[in-house]
């Protein structure tokens, strides 16, 4: 949370305030004065309650590449910590076993669509010698089994040419999406069987958190399906989608949930913590706006116009919500407070020393 600076007399009555624990005593008859500086009134607002865990950092996006055929490995342009761009070749591997498996699938394909030709060409001058009854049906029906017969290896023969041409194309491996290399199995020169892994990467553009919570919140965070990430800076990252797995761990009777964020800078990597607050339910909450705090050490408080005047009031805080701080106690709700911190404590110690007005 960010700590609002004071000068070296607002901090003295910070200091002096806070020791007194919070007391509404006024200083002086002329702290009854208003103060020409801005005030916020305090008021209840409805807000989610939340329940804050730990999580685990993922990668949506995260694979092993292994060969699809056999070769030897030929080049290997990146290495372990490289950025890939989606489509660049990875791996590629020799192929001149593929190619020549390659051409011959073509030249079968060629002998083929030859032999579906004549045989299309015969059983139509069969057809119309048939129709004028001049051969017998055992002719026609011979002929019309080898149009069929040599049809169906023409398919076949491009069947295998589209095969051998994947096998060609297996040879160069190529980045199914933008990321960071993050292993790499093999080394140029060696050989390679289909199956075996090449090289392992992720993308950091799209994460994940795996949250392990207790069977006895999970039923609220399913029904409110709302979470955020929360950052050491106090940013908050909302979730795209909260999926809470449908079974519970026997060991620790706690269920998994993974929450998937949107795309953002977030200076996560995969494997780190961080924490994740799940909506659980609703409430009513007394908030403030975090400039209008002032903090000495691990002691918090806000300067409030009362009926007596201004003073420096502790105050308990709970969780922070973006620009504004929970209140948990030191405050009531219609109370104002002085949106200038600063401001307020150059005031207030002018007023004491008998400075005037304002």
């Amino acid at each position: 949370m960010r700590e609002t600076l004071l000068p070296t007399a607002a901090a003295a009555v910070l200091a002096l305030s806070l020791a007194a624990c919070g007391s509404s005593e006024p200083l002086s008859p002329k702290q009854a004065v208003t103060p020409p500086i801005e005030f916020f009134e305090a008021q209840l607002q409805p807000a989610a309650r939340e329940r804050v865990w730990d999580g685990v950092v993922e990668a949506v996006n995260a694979a092993t590449l292994s060969a699809q055929t056999g070769g030897r490995v030929l080049e290997l342009p990146f290495d372990v910590n490289d950025y890939v761009r989606a489509g660049e070749v990875v791996v590629r591997f020799t192929d001149v076993e593929q190619q020549s498996g390659q051409r011959q699938a073509q030249a079968a394909l060629t002998a083929a669509r030859a032999a579906a030709d004549e045989a299309a060409a015969e059983f139509g001058r069969i057809s119309e010698v048939y129709e004028r009854r001049l051969v017998s049906r055992a002719q026609f029906d011979q002929a019309s089994a080898r149009r069929d017969a040599t049809r169906a290896q023409l398919q076949a023969a491009e069947a295998a040419v589209k095969a051998a041409s994947e096998r060609v194309d297996y040879t160069v491996v190529r980045a199914p999406y933008s990321g960071i290399v993050t292993q790499r199995f093999v080394e140029i020169g060696e050989t390679v069987g289909p199956g075996q892994p090449l090289i392992a990467g992720l993308s950091l553009d799209r994460l994940r958190l795996a949250v392990q919570v207790p069977q006895s919140d999970v039923q609220a965070i399913r029904a409110q399906g709302r979470a955020a990430l929360v950052l050491e800076d106090g940013r908050r990252v909302e979730a795209e989608r909260v999926v809470v797995f449908p079974y519970a761990d026997p060991s620790t009777h706690s269920f998994s949930v993974r929450v998937e964020l949107p795309e953002a800078e977030t200076g996560l990597a995969p494997g780190m913590a961080a924490k994740v607050a799940f909506v659980v339910g609703e409430s009513s909450r007394l908030l403030l706006p975090r400039a209008s705090l002032v903090r000495r050490g691990e002691v918090a408080g806000a300067y409030v116009l009362g009926p007596t005047g201004l003073v420096l009031r502790q105050l308990r805080l709970g969780h922070a919500s973006g620009d504004q701080v929970e209140v948990l106690s030191g405050l009531a709700a219609g109370e104002r407070v002085a949106l200038d911190p600063v401001a307020a404590g150059l005031w207030l110690e002018q007023q004491r020393r008998g400075g005037g007005n304002g």
